[in-house]
């Protein structure tokens, strides 16, 4: 409890801080988690890309995906750094769209079980510890459809990514859904086997940014230069990826403050370039291969939540910055 509390006060601490100048011509504050993605975010930031361009960003960490969408649902935040899937759900609360790609997840996310586990069948009746309501069960969900079941087969043990790892880890419960570093430690210690990753599920888990409608309708060039400050990173990690790693880490944080465990972490992720966030996001007038992971996530949220979501590609996505 009193971990909470903290974390919820040093989060609070910094959205009252973003409030002051988020709503401000030349500046956008963003929310996220911790995850090796939103290193180009930090990676842009530091080597003046955004200044350059005339924009000051901010970013937070708020490992709640909850509390960063209530903050920018209030206005405390122009906009936050998340997968679509995580977001798609508040979109009937309040408007925002996605306006640009930051990566998806090729290995960084698993679920890891005991060494005689050779499919997800064999998961049936048994505690897997996982996130609801998070990426994790929506990833969870696909994986178990595509393998003929569903979340009734197996008995969830609600808890987070960290702490599913630290449970099966433990001995406490013989499967969990995380991501790095986690699947990373378990293969080196051999203490059980990742069955699955997410380099069999490309596109499925992906990250963007999402901004507020008002920030967009207000703030056009800001979000340009938000994105174009953005291909020029993943240009330079490309470039100079032991200096990319070495300014991510000691952006993010936390578990990735260590340039090694980034770089080790950022395997499992693809960078978006200009040419993959077309693919992906689309152009005005055509659609990208979002419109079919909205369509899924859609599905999987309906399923899983008990309630009809019925979010559109233009009730979610602003595709005329990422062409510019």
């Amino acid at each position: 409890m009193i971990k909470s509390l903290l974390v919820r006060s040093i989060a609070c601490s910094a959205l009252a801080l973003a409030a002051v100048s988020g709503a401000q011509a030349g500046t956008l504050s963003i929310g996220h988690t911790t995850w090796v993605g939103y290193g180009t975010l930090y990676l842009a930031r530091d080597l003046g890309y955004f200044k350059e361009q005339g924009l000051d960003l901010q970013l937070t960490t708020i490992e709640e995906a909850s509390m960063y969408m209530a903050a920018q649902a209030s206005g405390q935040l122009s906009g936050s750094a998340s997968t679509i899937d995580e977001i798609l759900k508040y979109r009937p609360k309040f408007c925002f769209k996605a306006v640009a790609a930051l990566d998806d997840s090729h290995g960084g996310d698993g679920v890891l079980v005991g060494k005689d586990v050779t499919s997800l069948a064999q998961l049936k009746g048994q505690e897997v510890a996982v996130n609801e309501g998070s990426v994790s069960q929506f990833w969870l969900a696909y994986l178990l459809k595509h393998a003929g079941m569903n979340m009734s087969d197996i008995k969830v043990q609600n808890m987070t990514a960290d702490d599913a790892a630290s449970a099966f880890i433990a001995g406490r419960v013989p499967a969990a859904v995380t991501w790095e570093p986690h699947l990373s430690l378990v293969r080196e210690k051999q203490q059980g086997k990742v069955l699955v990753d997410s380099s069999t599920t490309p596109g499925v888990i992906v990250d963007v940014v999402a901004l507020n409608c008002d920030v967009i309708e207000k703030q056009p060039e800001d979000v340009k230069a938000l994105v174009k400050g953005l291909y020029k990173a993943v240009q330079y990690t490309k470039e100079h990826p032991d200096e990319a790693y070495a300014i991510m880490a000691k952006g993010v944080g936390g578990y990735l403050s260590d340039p090694k465990a980034l770089a080790e972490a950022a395997k499992g992720v693809r960078f978006y370039d200009k040419a993959m966030s077309e693919q992906l996001i689309g152009t005005p007038g055509k659609p990208g291969d979002i419109k079919g992971l909205i369509r899924l996530a859609n599905e999987t949220w309906s399923g899983l939540q008990g309630k009809r979501l019925e979010v559109s590609y233009d009730d979610l996505v602003d595709p005329r910055f990422v062409s510019e």
